[in-house]
């Protein structure tokens, strides 16, 4: 198996022993990837004594540290779905942070692209859906404005965002623990939530050794999210969605990509966005994700297969096709957890949904859930807020 991004080794450090014997906080948070400390970070920020739960021994080890890295514009959701609202209003929001604190980023701009009259047509129904939502930078191309932009691409047509980037997930999610622990608040490495108990003034938390005490609970546990919902007491099993997962595979290029901006095919319904053209901070290309169906496990499983590449020849070669034989590797491999197989929206449930005081549930959390974790934590903490 490939490495994936450049952020996934820095942030596998050594971490502190679990918590040990009876606390009392007013927040725990459960799971340490970028929603999670987006949402610890937030409720810090509003003088809450913070403590965040994670079972392994670093941040951001799962879908949060396996992905393409992308700052998304607010395309392709539809109008009033979660996704959109709080992916317009969190890349505004993560632009500014980025900027303001000098974290490394970039405003790539891309091209979703159309490689025959069907697609095209298709593309307008893209372009009304982030009008929509708000995106208003959008621009259609011929196919011989998209080929002026960047000359190697094949395409019938195209539209340009001007808005979508990229950012170094690592930096972002470090100078998110940097501001939580600067406000007060912990991480828990090494400790694993096991259940909750509701009583009259909140929750007592087992984290195996540890026990909690606390007034509000936010479940960002990502891929175990229902499981750690099913072992909350007090919260109805209608509650809790069935969760799908989605293994996303990528492929490094050993050739150079000669392209400037990020290539996306027309969306083809599977639950993905295509095979995908983006870059790493450093200019180095990757491709991907496909969509993999796979069961939920204990341990997930992010082996790329070689044989998988057979297939992104050909879907990158409809807008690539110059791509080089013999010019993909296997790089590394993320999991998506989606509340459908197709397209799906965010769930975040809070009390007036479930009738738990003091608890909010994050369900389905995947792309955009970088690009909006700011928006995401300001819902949650709203959700939170005293009456």
């Amino acid at each position: 198996m490939g490495l994936g991004p450049s952020f996934i080794d820095p942030l596998v450090t050594i971490s502190p022993q679990p918590l040990t014997d009876t606390h009392e906080i007013e927040a725990v948070v459960i799971g340490a990837g970028v929603v999670g400390l987006a949402c610890a970070r937030a409720l810090a920020l509003r003088s809450r004594e913070v403590v965040v739960l994670e079972r392994a021994g670093a941040i951001g080890t799962e879908t949060s540290s396996r992905n393409s890295e992308v700052i998304h514009a607010g395309i392709y959701y539809p109008q009033g779905s979660l996704k959109a609202r709080l992916c317009v209003a969190g890349r505004a929001a993560l632009y500014d942070f980025l900027e303001t604190r000098k974290l490394p980023h970039k405003r790539t701009a891309k091209l979703i692209v159309a490689g025959d009259a069907a697609e095209a047509q298709a593309l307008e129904g893209i372009a009304g859906r982030a009008r929509a939502n708000g995106v208003n930078d959008l621009r259609a191309l011929t196919g011989a404005e998209a080929r002026a932009l960047e000359p190697a691409l094949r395409a019938e047509a195209a539209l340009l965002s001007p808005s979508t980037g990229i950012v170094d997930a690592a930096a972002l999610m470090l100078a998110l623990r940097g501001e939580l622990e600067d406000e007060g608040g912990a991480i828990a490495f090494n400790t694993e939530f096991l259940r909750a108990e509701r009583g009259a003034d909140g929750f007592a938390v087992d984290a195996g050794g540890t026990r909690l005490t606390t007034r509000l609970l936010v479940n960002a546990a990502g891929l175990r999210a229902a499981r750690v919902a099913r072992a909350i007491d007090g919260l109805d099993a209608d509650h809790v969605p069935e969760l799908h997962f989605a293994r996303g595979n990528y492929f490094s290029c050993a050739s150079r990509a000669p392209f400037s901006r990020l290539i996306y095919p027309a969306p083809s319904g599977d639950g993905g966005l295509g095979v995908h053209l983006t870059f790493d901070m450093g200019g180095g290309a990757r491709f991907g994700p496909d969509v993999e169906w796979i069961e939920e496990s204990e341990t997930p499983d992010y082996t790329v297969d070689a044989a998988r590449g057979d297939a992104f020849y050909a879907a990158i070669r409809r807008y690539w096709p110059a791509l080089p034989d013999g010019a993909l590797a296997p790089a590394y491999a993320g999991i998506r957890p989606k509340l459908a197989k197709g397209e799906s929206d965010f769930s975040i449930s809070g009390p007036e949904a479930h009738r738990v005081p003091g608890l909010v549930n994050l369900f389905g959390i995947e792309s955009p859930g970088l690009t909006a974790s700011l928006a995401i934590a300001d819902e949650v903490v709203g959700m939170l807020e005293d009456p």
